[in-house]
């Protein structure tokens, strides 16, 4: 079966907070999205990191100080 989009998009600001391994961005129709992924070493590291520390738990501060009413 055969169908025939005619289509118009525009877009002023696309703004895109991050991409991973698994993300998908699609605008508009596509008749069949092919996986590909590629890993490639662009900071030229030639052995794996350091293993990493467990982090320390921080305080919890509230974002607006609460102060006691009497």
């Amino acid at each position: 079966m055969n169908y025939t989009i005619h289509q118009t998009i525009s877009i002023n600001i696309l703004k895109v907070e991050a991409v991973t391994n698994s993300s998908v961005l699609q605008i508009g129709s596509s008749g069949s999205i092919q996986a590909l992924s590629n890993l490639y070493n662009t900071g030229g590291f030639t052995k794996p990191a350091e293993e990493a520390k467990p982090m320390q738990p921080i305080p919890y501060q509230p974002v607006i100080p609460l102060t006691a009413t009497v």
